[in-house]
Parts: structure tokens; sequence; C-alpha cells
């Protein structure tokens, strides 16, 4: 296996950029990350790239940011370089046609947040009440686009304990000139039975049409389902993932705890949960608006 320059950190980088930019996903940042370790590694051989590749994933799983997003979107951007042809290329060739289409798939994926905006503001009328958990930044933006086409609406925000990222989302959406109630998370009972639907984000896709998210969400889908209020999750296609989970159990620890935590799991709060396809009423990606029973069909195609 090649050694990254040792001038690059992959892990600080990989952090870095997390703490740089507050808007920018986890599975964003580690493409991005693997994308530099590209340019600044040369290999002899399509072996060693992978090598190399596994050696920075799995720097990357060591630190204690979302893993969900990071593996499902390596796994894909992996995928998607090495599929052109290198039977009479050199090394050097090969390496610039994986540098080519990396920068190709990461272009693609940086628009579709804008993607999923577009469709889902087609569901937001005037003067309807949204429930939305913690702080998504993919819903955050299809509110935002709603409110720029002059749709008048009112949000509920869970405050989304422990790290109460639900104030900080509340503050990003008035300051759109967004009207917000902050509400407590166990206050979702009380709260659903006055809004027109539920939005939010994800931090995976798992091949059931269910969703990896933070913690709560699964909580407030079975409230959804129970009050009949249609329950949207709004996901880019790089977070979709080769999992199938049948309970919270089977999710593996590396996606539920901080990796501080993974010792003694039984004293700390899992971070996300796993919202069963049978609580979600559509999938919105930048692969189209989706039932939860088309998920497997997408992954298939991914992974072709």
């Amino acid at each position: 296996m090649k050694e990254v320059n040792q001038q690059f950190d992959v892990a600080t980088n990989f952090v870095g950029m997390l703490e740089k930019d507050d808007n920018m996903s986890p599975g964003i940042a580690a493409i991005k990350t693997l994308l530099m370790v590209l340019e600044k590694t040369k290999f002899d051989t399509v072996q060693e790239f992978h090598s190399t590749i596994q050696a920075a994933v799995g720097a990357m799983r060591k630190t204690d940011k979302p893993m969900t997003s990071v593996v499902s979107g390596t796994e894909l951007f992996s995928r998607f370089i090495t599929l052109a042809k290198f039977d009479d290329k050199t090394m050097d060739e090969v390496r610039e046609i994986m540098l080519s289409r990396g920068k190709m798939f990461l272009e693609k994926l940086l628009e579709s947040r804008n993607v999923i905006a577009k469709q889902a503001i087609t569901f937001i009328s005037e003067g309807c009440r949204i429930l939305t958990h913690a702080r998504s930044r993919t819903v955050r933006e299809a509110l935002i686009l709603a409110a720029q086409n002059n749709k008048r609406f009112h949000v509920f925000v869970t405050h989304s304990a422990p790290d109460h990222h639900g104030e900080q989302m509340v503050s990003e959406l008035e300051k759109a000139g967004i009207d917000c109630t902050l509400i407590l998370d166990t206050a979702i009972g009380y709260v659903m039975e006055t809004v027109d639907m539920v939005l939010v984000g994800a931090e995976g896709v798992v091949e059931s049409g269910g969703i990896i998210n933070r913690i709560g969400t699964v909580t407030m889908a079975i409230c959804a389902r129970e009050m009949k209020k249609p329950f949207y999750a709004l996901v880019e296609s790089f977070k979709f993932c080769r999992l199938y989970p049948l309970n919270q159990r089977d999710l593996p620890n590396e996606y539920k705890y901080n990796q501080k935590n993974l010792k003694d799991t039984a004293k700390v709060h899992p971070m996300v949960d796993y919202t069963p396809p049978g609580y979600i009423t559509l999938l919105f990606t930048d692969l189209g608006i989706l039932a939860p029973s088309a998920v497997s069909d997408e992954l298939i195609k991914l992974y072709l």
C-alpha cells in the first residue's frame, strides 16, 4: 500500500473541513478528503489505490463524526471512479481518469440539496404548518426556498437533546423570514395534531426504504402515522447504504454512538435511530420522489 503524503493527515483534514463549514455533510467532507488523497498519492497498481482508499476511510471512521453518510458516500465514490476501463492505460492515466470522474461525482452531489428542495416545495402549501426534527440542512434549504417563492407557513422545530441543534435551526429559519416555534422533544404528540406534515432529513437510507436519522425520529414517525399526518424524508442519494436492519439493535454501533463511547454503549444513549419504511410516506431525493419500496431498485442501479 502506498503511503499518503506525510504532510496530509486524513482524519485531521476531514474533521477540519466539517468544523470550518457547518453546512457540509460528513459524507461530502469524506468524498472531498478522498479526492485529496487521490491527488496527493501515486499508485503503481489499482490494488494499491483500493488499499490506500480503504485506509483513508478507516482513518475517518475513527473520528467522532456521524458515520452513516461517510460509509455510504465513500463506497459509492470508490465504485463510481473505478467504473472506467483501465486495461490499456498507464497508472498516471488511470489516476487522472479517477480524479476526473471523482470531481464529476462530487459536482453532481453538491447539486443534490437544490434538486430535492425544488421537489419538496411543491408539497408546501400557503399557510401550512410543518413539523421538523433537529437541524437538517436539506430540510432547511427546502424551507428557505419555499419562503423565497413567497409561500407563508409556520415551522415547529424540536429542541433535539442533547446537542440542541433545533435552536440553531430556528435561528437560521428566522433569519430567512420564516415563522418558527421551538418545541420540547416531548411535545411532539401535543403538536402533531395541529400540523399538516412532517419533514425530516436523514443520515442514511437503508435497503428497505427506512431511514437512519437523529434520535427521536422514529418516535415522531410513529406519532405521525397514528395521527394520519404525512411523513416525508428529504435525503441525498449518496446516503443510500447497503444495510437491512430489522430493528434498532441491527444498526451498527459505529452509526449509533460516538467513537469514544463504543467501548461501553450500555451507559450512553444512541445518537440516531432507525425509522422503518412503513412509517414513511415519501422520500424526496435527487433521483426523484420515491416510495420507500423503490429504494432497493435504486440501490441496485447505484451499485451496478
